[in-house]
């Protein structure tokens, strides 16, 4: 059976541009996710899953410069993107995750997995749903026979774009768990999408990555419990849907 991560990554973003690429300590946010992907033992392969646009030919020769797997697909119908993109690798299990969340951490997709791996007859495994997890571990398990049956059934432009959540809009369609952790920590904001969001990793990452290129979730909750000004830099952003 193979596992592989889909991460989905476009230059665009109306709230920071090109924020997949934007460096901190010389180095993309792009890098430290897939460093940290890479340490994941229950992944097979990682594929960045990039549009066919023009300004996306960054990210591709980010891609190859890297000998990284790549797949150029639609820049809206980010369901057909993932399709397509897991059919060409093969993949029997998709995990999503987005290119917003650079300090994923890879414990937490490992147990995602594995709570799926478990128990197959699940369609839909997440942590993203009822949250206890921070925002930036997201991390969703399906099957490809599920992404193809929701890439069939899928009309609405909402469930095009946000590729699972005609998964999650019908409960009763698809057999769903949850996965949840002990101490509910959804108020941390750990993802970049703004320029706000973006100085909280750079605090995180000066303090955390130049101790331990892979310090865990619970070290960077430490972090934030000792440094309340660095929380208050981006906990009144509203989040949009990924």
């Amino acid at each position: 059976m193979k596992v592989v991560a889909i991460i989905q990554a476009r230059m665009g973003s109306t709230r920071l541009p090109g924020k997949v690429l934007k460096q901190v300590m010389n180095k993309p946010l792009l890098d430290y996710q897939i460093e940290r992907l890479k340490r994941a033992k229950m992944l097979d392969d990682i594929v960045i899953a990039t549009t066919v646009i023009e300004r996306d030919k960054e990210i591709v020769r980010y891609c190859e410069e890297r000998s990284l797997s790549y797949f150029k697909g639609s820049e809206q119908d980010v369901l057909s993107r993932y399709y397509e993109a897991a059919q060409n690798v093969n993949a029997d299990v998709i995990v999503r995750i987005t290119s917003d969340c650079p300090i994923i951490d890879p414990a937490v997709v490992d147990d995602v997995i594995s709570h799926f791996l478990q128990d197959p007859s699940f369609d839909y495994v997440s942590n993203t749903i009822e949250r206890t997890y921070p925002r930036g571990m997201d991390t969703e398990v399906f099957p490809f026979a599920v992404l193809n049956r929701v890439h069939q059934e899928a009309t609405a432009y909402p469930d095009r774009e946000h590729v699972t959540s005609y998964i999650v809009r019908h409960p009763h369609k698809f057999h769903i768990k949850q996965v949840k952790q002990e101490t509910d920590e959804s108020g941390f904001r750990l993802t970049v999408d703004t320029p706000e969001d973006l100085q909280v990793i750079e605090h995180i990452l000066q303090h955390l990555y130049v101790q331990s290129p892979f310090f865990s979730q619970q070290d960077v909750i430490a972090f934030l419990k000792q440094r309340p000004d660095v929380v208050r830099l981006n906990e009144n952003i509203q989040q949009k849907r990924s």
